[in-house]
């Protein structure tokens, strides 16, 4: 209990700091001085000081089951690994929040130090307006979400963690994706300063790129994982299934990915002013849409950490307090219209402004569909579930041209492109490859021709990635190898998801013991069930076999796990996986007879998915140490 008073004091402290700070910056940005104050560095510092050892207050309490905090009390138990019960620190609303504070600072403090080179006053602004972010955090988390609330008396034992939660991938899932989401704040901060400073330029753009890659990066690995994780742990059996909180992360990724093309833009053309400040304001105002819509209850989702309005409604002011500020902002102090640079259609500007567009309309799509539901819920009561068809018959046709400018895009110069002869090489390239691959049209259903049709264009994406990958190792031609890296990661995206949706296979039924199910080529046994017991569950393991046509068995082992703190009962898939394809198994009890309910999917290059993800971000990276 003293750790949780210790812990509380902390965040006080840390919130009379950034008040103070506020302060400090006011009086420092009046003086003549180009030098900030040191006092500022200071108490940046000690913002962070406090809230991190408030942080690790809050995990020793989970650590050592300090039953005494109502965060604790609720979502540890005394037999859970300590893996979990540290994870168990942020797996939960309030201390969850206590770790998107932590990054906030964690940025502030880092920008502060890294941006030694930029204006004062363009500095002094970043940290007052991310100053202003966690002041309202801090409020937030001391009047509705208190991680340090005191229960007496004291439970001998803690409700458990959610066992769902109990994952490795998930564990480390939310710090990573909060690096990306809060990642977007110090980008947003630094653009209503540059505003505001007139300081929108080739030197901004250069200094802000960097903490705009970092943000991309971390989000595209947290999704990656949260998706992972979906996979084998909740028995979904895909990558993505559009659900709103896997939706909610993808929408700052897709204005991160345009924002990140329009800030090379404006650093090397001094162009694209406007494209690039209303992208670093949504980009982080969908990050806080994600923390309302995952913390206010509306939405109905295993993703979502609480179900409270009133802090919904708090989230819901204080973003659009932000919005608001952020567009009169972007209104009084954007940067004045100087002389149009000009461009030409067949320029690499005009492929990434058509880049942008087509990210613009995949993100409308997207929250139209994520936030329609809960309009009309509000509107006349009534309930909807928009799923992945909508998505899908809106966004798949897109991807076609899309992919198209993708890879013809890079290969144009900037301003224009006079030999169109590389343009029309690119094209006679997707000719040879279309006839090349136009048998399988006749080969697989009518169902299936947008799917050949985005494996198509992704071989097309892959092969002009690779010559240019030739041209960068034995030409020298081209130097920018990360860009090459991240592309080549969304084309074999791009290849894996056509590929799992042409030649997926899945069956569901309901076998007992001993029986057998044949379906295509293969035979699927059902040979018996045994029982295990672990520290904090106990489980039911079935035994299955997976025969092929010629005899090649497989051997598949799903669990029913039943957990006592809390009462759940979990399908715990079985996946046999090589380079090509996973044999996923799940299985469940059907209530009051022997039977079990089977589902058995073949997903083709779902290793494939994963790996191109961490290409991506790999690509990213090597731009975030790039001299």
């Amino acid at each position: 209990m003293i750790l949780g008073q210790i812990g509380f004091l902390l965040l006080v402290s840390s919130l009379i700091f950034s008040i103070y700070l506020i302060y400090l910056i006011y009086f420092n940005y009046k003086s003549v001085s180009d030098i900030i104050s040191i006092k500022i560095y200071t108490f940046t510092f000690l913002q962070l000081i406090t809230i991190l050892f408030s942080f690790f207050f809050l995990i020793f309490s989970f650590v050592n089951s300090d039953f005494s905090l109502v965060s604790v009390y609720q979502n540890s138990h005394t037999t859970k690994p300590l893996f979990y019960k540290i994870s168990g620190t942020w797996g939960n609303h309030e201390g969850s929040l206590l770790l998107w504070l932590l990054v906030l600072s964690l940025f502030s403090f880092f920008f502060l130090i890294q941006s030694r080179n930029d204006l004062k006053k363009y500095r002094l602004l970043t940290i007052l307006f991310q100053n202003l972010i966690i002041i309202g955090f801090l409020v937030f988390i001391i009047k509705t979400s208190n991680p340090f609330l005191s229960l007496y008396p004291v439970p001998l034992e803690g409700l458990g963690l959610n066992p769902i939660l109990q994952d490795p991938a998930l564990a480390i899932h939310p710090p990573i994706l909060y690096l990306g989401y809060v990642g977007s704040s110090i980008v947003f901060s630094s653009a209503l300063a540059a505003m505001i400073e007139k300081y929108v330029n080739k030197i901004w753009a250069s200094s802000i790129k960097i903490w705009i890659m970092i943000s991309w990066i971390f989000l595209t690995i947290g999704i990656m994982l949260g998706s992972f994780w979906a996979y084998y742990e909740l028995g979904w059996g895909g990558f993505w299934f559009w659900d709103p909180v896997e939706n909610v992360s993808l929408m700052p990724w897709l204005t991160l990915t345009a924002l990140l093309h329009s800030i090379i833009i404006l650093e090397k053309r001094e162009t694209f002013h406007s494209w690039t400040l209303i992208l670093a304001i949504i980009s982080f105002t969908l990050s806080m849409n994600g923390t309302f819509l995952v913390r206010s209850g509306i939405l109905n989702s295993i993703h979502t950490f609480a179900n409270d309005p009133a802090r919904g409604l708090y989230i819901l002011i204080f973003l659009s307090i932000l919005a608001f500020f952020s567009l009169i902002i972007f209104y009084l102090f954007q940067p004045e219209k100087k002389e149009t640079t000009r461009f030409f259609l067949f320029s690499r500007e005009t492929s990434i402004l058509i880049n942008n567009w087509f990210m613009i309309f995949f993100l409308v799509v997207v929250l139209i569909g994520t936030i329609y539901p809960l309009i009309l819920e509000i509107l006349n009561n009534s309930k909807i579930s928009v799923g992945p068809p909508f998505f899908n018959i809106l966004i798949i046709p897109f991807l076609i041209p899309f992919l198209i400018f993708m890879s013809i895009g890079p290969r144009m110069n900037w301003i224009n492109t006079e030999n169109k002869s590389i343009i029309k090489k690119k094209l006679l390239h997707l000719l040879v490859i279309i006839i090349i691959f136009s048998p399988m049209f006749f080969y697989f259903d009518k169902k299936n021709i947008l799917s050949l049709s985005i494996f198509i264009l992704g071989i097309f994406l892959l092969l002009s990635l690779l010559n240019e990958l030739k041209e960068f190792f034995i030409k020298s031609k081209i130097r920018n190898i990360s860009k090459i890296i991240s592309h080549l990661g969304f084309a074999i995206l791009i290849i894996s998801i056509s590929l799992n949706n042409i030649f997926s296979i899945e069956i569901d039924t309901n076998l007992k013991v001993g029986d057998s199910y044949k379906f295509k080529k293969y035979e699927l046994v059902f040979q018996n069930i045994s029982g295990k017991v672990e520290k904090n569950y106990n489980s039911v393991i079935g035994k299955f076999i997976l025969k092929d046509i010629k005899n090649d068995i497989i051997y598949l082992n799903p669990e029913i796990r039943i957990y006592e703190n809390p009462p759940m009962i979990t399908s715990e898939a079985s996946i046999k996986n090589n380079f090509f394809y996973d044999n996923y198994i799940t299985m469940s009890n059907i209530q009051g007879g022997e039977y079990y309910n089977i589902r058995f999917q073949k997903k083709f290059m779902m290793l494939w998915i994963w790996i191109s993800a961490l290409v991506m971000a790999f690509g990213g990276l090597l731009r975030v140490f790039k001299k």
